[in-house]
């Protein structure tokens, strides 16, 4: 049984290239202040280098601490085709489920600001994207199984 209970998604056109698509772990939209693993909600945007836009809300039942093992999956799925994951905490078996689908999660302090996040990765992406950013945007200009296709099809390292 999947814990989501309902995805609503921004309708509008992008006035910019996206770059990257971000998610934060938030129960107002407006600070990151929940655990993944607990999320009540995540937050999906749409970052370009001179703006930045809400493209989905993601919402989830309420659960206990017992249930976040088994729903992290479905938490994850949601995530599909974002780069990164901002959250309080983050446990070490989710962390390697994120990696494994290639979202970088990146833990903030509580009530950190996702405005101001989303205006330290436009500088950064001006500026030059660290290592972790740099590897997020080559992937997702590839696709997830870029690698998958090119073994099959011969290549080898």
């Amino acid at each position: 049984m999947t814990p989501l209970t309902r995805r609503l998604e921004v309708v509008g056109s992008a006035e910019e290239i996206e770059i990257l698509r971000v998610a934060f772990a938030t129960t107002d939209r407006e600070y990151v202040n929940q655990h993944f693993g607990s999320a009540r909600a995540f937050a999906i945007f749409s970052v370009g280098v001179e703006s930045s836009r809400l493209l989905s809300v993601c919402e989830f039942s309420d659960q206990t601490e017992e249930d976040n093992e088994d729903r992290l999956p479905a938490k994850i799925e949601q995530l599909a085709g974002c780069a990164a994951l901002y959250c309080r905490a983050c446990g070490a078996s989710a962390v390697r489920q994120l990696l494994a689908q290639g979202i970088q999660p990146v833990r903030v302090t509580d009530e950190t600001s996702i405005e101001e996040l989303l205006a330290a990765l436009q500088e950064e992406l001006r500026a030059g994207p660290s290592s972790w950013l740099a590897k997020a945007i080559q992937r997702q200009r590839l696709g997830p199984d870029v690698f998958d296709s090119m073994e099959a099809e011969g290549w080898d390292e």
